[in-house]
């Protein structure tokens, strides 16, 4: 049911079969790009700039300029510095305090994206506390999402009632997820056996990214959250990026951790086969059987309305087991200058 929206995945780029057997996979695929689109690539310039020059054998409308330049700007301040002196027609993913900056700039034009991720607190069901369903239910109701997302995200972004973003088909399907009540979440947590909370830690790669723009600050307020409204003591381990997801992957994070996921193509089995199916890795740790059979039944059909009853009680089924908690979608925008017309 997918493969519509997996063929225009880029990853899954098509390519002509004699060019696959003659390179036989290898790094010629990237050195020299086979395609069909208005530009060619012309020059590579490693972690500094791809030039491109138009292709006069274009089979759609030809391409406006004679040139185009991708260039890489790690520091999101320099970006929009490039932006404003004009030596530079666009930039991607502005900072979130620069979007007030641009909006209210008149020789800037700002677009927004939707939300296509998700940021989790994520659980390993194989530690203790976190193996008993009221310790991980307790947590989904102490933690205001929405304070997070009004304090560190940018515009764009939404509290996330569901593991999957609304845009995408079904994603919604279900009950939203629990409410902030501190309240009842101490009543859980005392019914499990922790009536002073207990301590674990939390840990997270210091990578920014689209679902988690500052994962410091993040995760310090999440730490006070979970020891006011809990009585929960969290340490903070950041840990190196690679470690950090091998250590995820592989079960091995006892405590609380932070990730998140951003859509390869814009259907349900992106998201949530991938992290709950019965081929998931050991992240959250044991599967739930009922849910790995719902989500495998619901992938084989075609259809998004056929899928829908599923989808739904694959949702209800991710609520109750609370294998994470769901914190939000993070928005992201362009910024072009106000002369370029039509820059989508």
């Amino acid at each position: 049911p997918a493969f519509p929206s997996k063929a225009a995945f880029t990853s899954f780029a098509i390519q002509p079969s004699e060019y696959l057997e003659a390179t036989g996979g290898t790094g010629e695929l990237l050195e020299k790009p086979v395609g069909t689109g208005p530009y060619m690539v012309s020059q590579w310039n490693r972690g500094e700039e791809l030039v491109f020059t138009k292709n006069p054998n274009y089979w759609g409308d030809q391409a406006v300029a004679e040139t185009l330049v991708f260039r890489w700007q790690t520091e999101s301040a320099a970006r929009l510095l490039e932006l404003q002196t004009g030596t530079v027609d666009g930039i991607d993913n502005p900072a979130p305090d620069d979007f007030e900056t641009i909006a209210a700039d008149a020789n800037l034009q700002l677009l927004e994206r939707p939300a296509l991720n998700i940021f989790y607190v994520g659980m390993n069901n194989t530690y203790a506390p976190f193996d008993n369903e009221l310790v991980r239910q307790a947590i989904a109701m102490g933690i205001d999402r929405q304070r997070i997302v009004d304090n560190f995200y940018q515009a764009g972004s939404e509290v996330a009632m569901h593991f999957t973003p609304c845009s995408i088909p079904n994603g919604c399907a279900g009950e939203e997820w629990y409410e902030f009540n501190p309240e009842m979440a101490r009543e859980l947590l005392a019914e499990a056996g922790y009536p002073d909370g207990f301590e674990t830690e939390i840990a997270y790669r210091d990578v920014v990214r689209g679902y988690l723009p500052d994962p410091n600050i993040v995760a310090q307020d999440i730490q006070a959250q979970l020891a006011e409204n809990l009585g929960i003591t969290a340490t903070i381990n950041v840990m190196e990026s690679g470690a950090f997801l091998e250590a995820a992957d592989a079960g091995q994070l006892q405590g609380l951790h932070l990730l998140g996921w951003g859509a390869d193509y814009p259907v349900m089995t992106n998201f949530v086969d991938y992290h709950f199916g019965a081929g998931a890795s050991a992240q959250f740790g044991n599967k739930f059987d009922d849910l790995t059979a719902t989500l495998a039944e619901a992938a084989s059909l075609a259809g998004d309305d056929a899928r829908a009853p599923l989808y739904e009680q694959a949702n209800n089924l991710i609520k109750q087991y609370v294998p994470m908690v769901p914190v939000a979608h993070g928005g992201s925008g362009v910024a072009y200058l106000a002369s370029v017309q039509n820059p989508h």
